[in-house]
């Protein structure tokens, strides 16, 4: 973990310090490779290079992250500056565009298609969605997909499980921990290296991470050789070998009013469904990152010291703990037999988000308390 540092809200927080914060984000735009900068006249807008490309800034300076006092250039920066990890976990990946337009005070926006008059080099991937419609979606293949998006507003990446080779069959098993109101990290913690432990004993490795906001992220890659639905069973199945581990400290049930502990959101593994990304910026008030560790780390960290100013220098002086990510594909054979096994036992499927449809085998798809007074 990195040595906590001064907290920026006293570092960066407005007038001089603000101007301080803008111009230091200026000069990390310049080490991470801009090598022709230039602001126009009345300083509304700044070119920075990448990727070989000259790309446009508009208003630099306008806060996306106002307690801290980070600009949008702070952002260009940070992308810039840790581009290699960061593209390590979207390359290839159909990727929603989330806008925060007025930073993280304002309301964001998810755009799935990439808007017309675009420029014409950007990659992407026509992704279908549960209900058959479809959309052309960036694929942000390098630090100049990167900046362009930043410019339109977005603060963390959202890819898709899957491959624009592969678009139906995920690479990706996504375990979610969204723990519930008024329940502390350390219990996040300890459900984290739980699923680690559920993990192996199904032979998966799995890639802890933090989720940049309340939660955990665990990461597993897989062969693609499933579709969605499947890996969504896999998860479930999962999520319920978590639960009967610890029942009063992790849980699978999908309705609010039922949960005791972390949730295990089995859901985010279903189509269209998408969890932020490894080193992106998580649009809370600190600037957060969603950062990879290893997991001798998870028993001990603390979110708050995983920052858009802390995790650049993390990276440098201790490399991408899930740089081998790719490497470790596994099978999902064991986890489909656990769920199977709950199957034969009279665990059938579990509720599917609102907006798919009906699935077969699916309960009933209403509130249990709602249910209780019919």
């Amino acid at each position: 973990m990195p040595r906590k540092q001064t907290d920026p809200k006293a570092t960066a927080g407005s007038g001089e310090d603000a101007a301080q914060a803008s111009r230091s984000a200026e000069q990390g735009v310049a080490s991470a490779g801009s090598s022709k900068r230039k602001r126009d006249e009345d300083g509304g807008h700044v070119m920075v290079e990448v990727s070989g490309r000259e790309l446009r800034i508009s208003k630099p300076e306008k806060l996306f992250f106002p307690e801290p006092g980070f600009t949008k250039l702070d952002l260009v920066a940070y992308y810039m500056e840790c581009e290699q990890a960061v593209v390590r976990h979207l390359s290839e990946r159909p990727t929603v565009l989330k806008r925060w337009v007025d930073g993280v005070r304002g309301k964001p926006f998810f755009q799935k298609r990439v808007p017309g008059g675009a420029p014409d080099w950007l990659q992407t991937a026509t992704v279908t969605f549960p209900s058959g419609r479809h959309a052309r979606e960036l694929v942000p293949n390098d630090a100049a997909h990167l900046v362009w998006g930043v410019n339109l507003g977005v603060i963390d990446w959202n890819p898709w499980p899957v491959r624009r080779s592969d678009l139906d069959h995920p690479d990706e098993l996504r375990i979610d921990l969204d723990p519930g109101p008024g329940i502390d990290f350390a219990q996040v913690r300890r459900v984290t290296l739980v699923v680690r432990d559920v993990l192996e004993e199904h032979g998966l490795r799995g890639f802890p991470k933090t989720s940049g906001s309340r939660g955990m992220h665990v990461f597993v890659r897989i062969v693609p050789e499933h579709g969605f639905g499947e890996v969504r069973r896999a998860a479930l199945a999962l999520a319920r070998g978590v639960e009967r581990r610890i029942p009063r400290e992790a849980t699978s049930r999908w309705w609010k009013e039922e949960r005791e502990g972390v949730f295990i959101d089995y859901n985010q593994n279903a189509r269209d469904r998408t969890v932020a990304s490894a080193y992106s910026v998580r649009a809370v008030p600190d600037a957060r990152v969603s950062c990879p560790l290893e997991w001798d780390e998870v028993a001990d960290v603390e979110p708050a010291e995983l920052r858009i100013d802390t995790v650049p220098t993390r990276l440098r002086e201790r490399g991408d703990p899930s740089a081998t990510i790719d490497e470790h594909a596994g099978s999902l054979a064991s986890l489909l037999e656990l769920a199977a096994r709950d199957e034969r036992e009279g665990l059938g499927d579990a509720p599917w988000p609102p907006h798919f449809r009906k699935q077969t085998g699916e309960p009933r798809r209403v509130q249990p308390s709602r249910a209780r007074r019919r």
